[in-house]
């Protein structure tokens, strides 16, 4: 089956134009002034005709192949060495990069609507650069000046690829029981030594060099993660003659056999001695790969939201032209089954999801934006708290709600769907493992209801509810969106007492975590269909107008009740989720 993916660039240029104030806010921030709504467009718009025509394609005959290990080498799914190489040649892994060290410069807001296109149209493609900036970004925040000259340029530009080695067999989610150990050279350098699995991007046939940020411990390092260094390891080290050639004292031992993203080589990767240099202060690790964790959360969220999209385009596609049974209104037989009332509320549910987390990932990415870049510092300070207060949510909900909306597009192909050939079978193994890596969705929840509810004493929490309140009050008091809004929120604001007086006790913090997240993110989904919906009249587009409406109102009577259920169960508090004995489960 040929891809039905259309980049989504219209409704991308309506959010920033009339949705989310874009021209404005990027005025403000000094290097960004003359970025508008229409050069992104411009820009998204080349950017989706090779996420298009280049790397969908390449989608499906790729799962198929997958990567493969030969003789110890990495070798790709067919075309993606090339396709690599003209996504580099045409700039787009240096998209948002600094333009000190190659990079164009434009806003992350930009650079996060492709992610949404690349990870859409070809997710395991869109690993390599996607940890490729985040590798840069750990760099460029704490590497030394020395490491930034030889190593920055080339990742920013994606002439080289990065990935970060953190899990060992002995340590996921706890990296403080990580055993790989970095031992001092006179040089300067460090021997690294161990293994680490799940290494996503962890080698290629691309024939450039690949920079591994790996986790270890120095020799007279304390126990848990206060004992966590960080180091640059590359596969190729410079020789003789200063050409980076020399191959490093590093090996694929195995390559993952998994679920989905079958064309992504997920390696064991083995350091033998591998000579590495340490990233930031020694023992504080940790803190410097977060860096790269934080914006690869995001990232990571925003290939939900892509997956999504691409899966219930296919589905509509479809059901316009599946015939199959009569409709309600006396139409003969047999009809697209886009006409049955059951096949309409698996696609409405999809839309009505893909539209307002496409606005929310936008609005977060101008966040950021402002607080990379605003002069004021307090501005920038409360722009910041934002964004740290919506990672865990962008990341959970947007890949819990994303494998569901894969799941429901699935389901409108019926038997087909469960044929390789379709390709929504893909959709939905490829759209799980977000709900697992870079940190499971119930850890991001524990992130949220442990350290960001309580940020700076609630204060960032109290602002994002605050704003939520005002859109609330310019809109529509008699609109079903509107007033089931209201009580959703008062529903978030309930909880989020509850939550932040249960600080220290795991056990009620735990149970609560995921409920209180999908709270958090209905609400914000809704809040964005308020102002979507609030921006209709500055279309000249009927069409979209009612489709907007139609969305919107399924999301107030379909969607939004759920908010009850979550609050319910927060209120409930852990005492039922703890009483069975262990050893009765």
């Amino acid at each position: 089956m040929p891809s039905t993916y259309q980049p989504p660039v219209a409704t991308m240029r309506f959010l920033l134009e009339h949705v989310l104030d874009f021209d404005a806010q990027m005025a403000a921030l000094p290097g960004l002034e003359e970025v508008t709504a229409e050069l992104a467009a411009e820009v998204l718009t080349m950017a989706g005709r090779m996420c298009a025509e280049r790397l969908a394609p390449l989608n499906l005959p790729g799962d198929a192949a997958g990567a493969k290990l030969v003789d110890g080498k990495v070798i790709t799914a067919p075309g993606f060495a090339q396709a690599y190489a003209e996504y580099v040649e045409a700039g787009w892994s240096g998209l948002a990069g600094d333009p000190e060290y190659g990079g164009q410069g434009l806003p992350r807001t930009v650079q996060i609507m492709l992610d949404e296109m690349v990870s859409a149209a070809n997710l395991s493609f869109g690993l390599f650069p996607g940890l490729t900036r985040g590798a840069a970004e750990a760099l460029a925040a704490h590497g030394s000046e020395e490491l930034k000259a030889t190593y920055l340029g080339k990742l920013v530009t994606g002439e080289w690829c990065g990935a970060m080695a953190l899990t060992e067999a002995s340590a996921g989610t706890d990296l403080g029981l990580l055993r790989t150990r970095a031992d001092p050279r006179e040089d300067g350098s460090f021997a690294v030594t161990g293994t680490k699995i799940f290494i996503s991007s962890g080698d290629q046939d691309f024939g450039n060099n690949i920079v591994h940020l790996v986790l270890a411990r120095l020799p007279d390092a304390p126990a848990g993660v206060k004992g966590i260094s960080l180091f640059l390891v590359p596969k190729f080290l410079p020789g003789a003659d200063g050409a980076f050639d020399e191959r490093n004292a590093m090996s694929v031992g195995a390559l993952e056999h998994k679920m989905g993203i079958h064309a992504q080589p997920t390696c064991v990767m083995n350091y033998d001695g591998a000579t590495g240099w340490l990233v930031g202060e020694a023992g504080r690790g940790l803190n410097a790969m977060f860096t790269m964790m934080n914006a690869e959360r995001l990232f990571v969220g925003i290939q939900g939201l892509g997956l999504a999209d691409a899966a219930t385009q296919g589905a509509v596609t479809y059901a316009r032209e599946r015939l199959q049974g009569r409709s309600a209104d006396g139409r003969p037989g047999p009809v697209p089954i886009i006409a049955h009332a059951d096949v309409r509320k698996m696609l409405l549910a999809c839309r009505a999801f893909v539209e307002p987390a496409r606005a929310l990932a936008a609005w977060t990415a101008i966040r950021m934006d402002v607080a990379d870049r605003h002069p004021d510092p307090s501005v920038r300070a409360a722009a910041s708290a934002d964004v740290a207060l919506l990672t865990p949510v962008i990341k959970a909900a947007f890949t819990d709600f994303g494998f569901e909306t894969t799941v429901l597009a699935q389901q409108v192909f019926g038997g087909h769907g469960y044929i390789h050939e379709a390709g929504m079978e893909q959709f939905v193994r490829d759209a799980r493992i977000t709900q697992i890596y870079e940190g499971t969705n119930g850890v991001q929840a524990m992130d949220l209801v442990a350290r960001k509810v309580t940020l700076e004493g609630g204060a960032p929490l109290r602002a994002y509810i605050a704003g939520i309140s005002a859109d609330l009050d310019k809109a529509d008091a008699a609109d079903p969106l509107v007033i089931g809004m209201r009580g959703a929120l008062a529903m978030l604001e309930e909880a989020s007492v509850t939550v932040a007086a249960g600080a220290g006790d795991v056990d009620l913090l735990g149970a609560a975590a995921t409920e209180y997240l999908n709270l958090f993110a209905l609400v914000s989904l809704g809040w964005m269909w308020v102002r979507i919906i609030g921006a209709a009249p500055a279309l000249d587009d009927p069409r979209t107008q009612r489709t907007h409406a139609a969305l919107a109102a399924y999301y107030a009577s379909y969607v939004l009740p759920r908010a009850a259920l979550h609050a319910a169960r927060i209120a409930a508090g852990p005492e039922t989720v703890m009483a069975l004995d262990e050893e009765l489960f």
